[in-house]
């Protein structure tokens, strides 16, 4: 029996990113047979050598009658999709029922929707674990994991973070931010966090900030009352390269509020960088 306790096999829908087979090895390394249902247009893990199936989005019927298929009870949801629109969905017979829904879901933020997702799921007989309860190894630590330590002003730094992520949580926006000596920088919204590194680096080829790098914080951390089955805030060795391209001096996140993909690589790139990165205690 897996640590879940259930024999069943996990199943795994996968979105964009590496989070997806993450999860899924992680699964099966602890002894839960893992059946993977990739998104069209989205999942770009290799699939092959993993039971699993594709499905478009919209193919509601489809999805469900993979997932049954596959004995599939307790379920994941994990990897990047892109919001979609109305308009773009080919529904099938399953999801026609659920167009009234569909669309109350699409009037508000991501965490609303994801909510919603999770819940349809549940109520279709399914349970709906976290990818930090199916994989609890990805879950961010406490604490530096790279050889830099952060220095006063950057726990400063990430204390006022902390504050202005809860802050614009009520408003379903993004679960990260660039700051500096506390002024605020950038707020992730509906871009992500790569493009709001993006922005922060052309800020600075800008002039529009004049600190020299390595300067600055990303912190990282969920939503005030999100649903932490679905959308955990994730970091990477990506995150830490688009860190070093906005000549950012240090990365942070909500100590057990994200996901951590190939830690050791994480902080082989930020030390080969000189950027710190730690966990700061909710």
């Amino acid at each position: 029996m897996s640590a879940t306790g259930s024999t069943s096999p996990l199943g795994v829908i996968c979105g964009a990113g590496e989070f997806p087979l993450a999860v899924a090895r992680a699964a099966r390394s602890a002894g839960r047979d893992v059946f993977l249902l990739g998104i069209e247009g989205f999942v770009d893990g290799e699939l092959a050598g993993w039971p699993h199936a594709r499905v478009r989005l919209g193919r509601i019927g489809a999805l469900l009658a993979a997932l049954r298929g596959a004995n599939v009870r307790d379920l994941v949801i994990v990897g990047g999709l892109t919001r979609p629109a109305f308009r773009d969905l080919r529904l099938d017979f399953g999801a026609l029922r659920l167009v009234p829904a569909f669309l109350d879901a699409l009037r508000g933020g991501d965490d609303r929707l994801l909510s919603r997702v999770a819940r349809f799921f549940e109520r279709e007989g399914f349970r709906v674990l976290g990818a930090h309860e199916a994989a609890p190894g990805l879950l961010a630590p406490a604490g530096a994991i790279a050889r830099r330590a952060p220095v006063a002003a950057t726990l400063r730094d990430a204390e006022f973070a902390a504050r202005l992520v809860a802050a614009t949580g009520p408003f379903d926006a993004g679960q990260a931010a660039v700051v500096c000596d506390g002024h605020v920088w950038a707020i992730e919204a509906a871009e992500g966090t790569d493009a709001m590194l993006a922005r922060v680096a052309e800020l600075r080829a800008s002039g529009r900030i004049r600190r020299r790098p390595p300067s600055g914080l990303l912190y990282k951390a969920p939503k005030p009352g999100q649903d932490r089955r679905v959308d955990l805030p994730a970091l990477g060795p990506r995150t830490v390269e688009a860190a070093r391209r906005a000549g950012l001096a240090a990365i942070a996140w909500e100590a057990g509020g994200a996901l951590v993909l190939d830690r050791e690589a994480m902080a082989r790139a930020a030390d080969a960088a000189g950027i710190s990165l730690f966990g700061r205690a909710a």
